[in-house]
């Protein structure tokens, strides 16, 4: 039996290559796209968002950006005592534990929407 032009009967589709697939990938590049959108949209809420961690019944508090950038500190004047220092050092560092949980789990709740809990490398969620 003779073999007709040799050309691969999906290859002569008006597209080329596979069924139901273009030759350029526009269904995965649209969906790419779409998902691009959206992880830049949830960055640019994250960035906006503001959360604050306490410490000591609320003595100190930690404002953070959803980027976990610390923008701000405040200490209640009874937690700065000259003679234990290592008591505010403690809640400081409590505090901005704190605030990095919370930052921590809102980019879990706004990334893992769109990743659907794939665990991408780079999106700061592990």
């Amino acid at each position: 039996m003779a073999k007709g032009s040799g050309n691969n009967r999906y290859l002569r589709r008006a597209g080329g290559g596979l069924p139901g697939r273009s030759s350029m990938g526009g269904g995965n590049a649209n969906a790419l796209a779409q998902a691009q959108e959206l992880l830049a949209k949830a960055q640019a809420e994250l960035a906006a968002a503001t959360v604050e961690g306490t410490a000591g019944g609320g003595a100190v508090r930690i404002t953070m950006s959803g980027e976990q950038k610390i923008l701000g500190i405040a200490l209640e004047p009874e937690v700065v005592d000259p003679d234990d220092v290592e008591m505010l050092q403690d809640l400081i560092m409590a505090a901005i534990a704190d605030a990095t949980q919370k930052t921590t789990e809102l980019q879990q709740k706004s990334f893992g929407a769109i990743t659907g809990g794939l665990g991408l490398p780079g999106l700061g969620l592990g």
